[in-house]
């Protein structure tokens, strides 16, 4: 399969290179120092047990996208819309687009620009960082894809392959009949402690270790889990204890916000703890501690 990766960051980098590495051709986005360095040098993966050498076809122009059959997007939720926007005239009509990006509204928005037929969806439970330029760290649990659609009857044979796919290429994937409410569910970990994280700039563990801070956590989540519940998820009523247990696996682990934030760069604020925020002010449901928390986020923003 021709796959092309649409932002090689730490999740694309992660997925495109075990791809690579299983012979699937794979042409990997990159830009700036991260091309230059990868075009010629190849992309390094480490994980707990192995270590893979990736040299596939690194490029800055979309042009090599061409005639890929599948696009996995991995840029982050702000670059969504220009990247697609991009896209679109030079991908081929029957080509797959798969987000594995965070949040729950890159789906609504790829569907507008390529046809809600050709989104495919995944949520990804993956520990993963650049660790420098060109090399890709994954730590903890082995990360696993849970992968479905828009419209699950009408992609579920594709999903099924895609399934396939990825586990044959050691990438771990199972099938969700109802991503939407996967994603929900994991963008209620993410809101937990994505903004927090990158607040205090410090990993998972120091805010499960300091009452204060995890009283915060509990409240966000709590917000959060009232609004996804307004919008017809269900919500277990001992879902909030289940992430705050599970997230003891993630002790070290530096979220996704918080790496952004150290590297200078834009946080995903709007998909993360943006969204939330509307769609509780649009069903009536308030989010004060998640709203002070993105607004404190939104102002260290725009002084860096």
């Amino acid at each position: 399969m021709k796959v092309g990766i649409a932002g090689t960051g730490a999740v694309g980098g992660y997925v495109g290179g075990l791809l690579s590495d299983a012979g699937h051709e794979v042409t990997f986005l990159t830009r700036g120092k991260a091309y230059e360095y990868m075009s010629s040098n190849g992309l390094l993966i480490e994980s707990e047990n192995d270590l893979i050498k990736v040299q596939g076809c690194f490029t800055d122009g979309l042009e090599n996208f061409s005639e890929v059959d599948l696009v996995i997007f991995s840029v982050k939720s702000n670059d969504t819309k220009e990247m697609a926007s991009k896209l679109q005239p030079i991908i081929k009509n029957e080509a797959m687009i798969f987000t594995l990006q965070n949040g729950v509204d890159n789906e609504e928005t790829l569907s507008q620009i390529f046809g809600r037929d050709r989104i495919i969806s995944a949520a990804a439970y993956i520990q993963v960082h650049m660790k420098d330029i060109g090399i890709v760290k994954q730590i903890g649990d082995p990360p696993l894809f849970l992968i479905g659609a828009m419209d699950y009857s009408k992609n579920k044979d594709y999903i099924q392959y895609l399934c396939t796919i990825f586990n044959e290429a050691n990438i771990k994937a199972g099938v969700s009949e109802n991503i939407v409410k996967v994603k929900w569910k994991k963008l209620l970990w993410n809101v937990i402690f994505n903004p927090l994280s990158a607040l205090i700039e410090e990993n998972t563990g120091v805010i499960l270790d300091d009452p204060g801070l995890l009283s915060i956590a509990k409240m966000i989540g709590h917000e959060s889990i009232c609004v996804a519940r307004a919008e017809g998820i269900e919500v277990e009523d001992t879902y909030l204890e289940k992430i705050i247990k599970q997230a003891e696996n993630a002790r070290n682990h530096q979220t996704s916000m918080l790496q952004d934030k150290l590297k200078g760069k834009e946080m995903e604020l709007e998909s993360i703890c943006g969204f939330i925020i509307k769609r509780g002010r649009k069903l009536h449901v308030p989010t004060p501690v998640l709203e002070s928390i993105y607004h404190l986020l939104k102002f260290a923003q725009g002084k860096s």
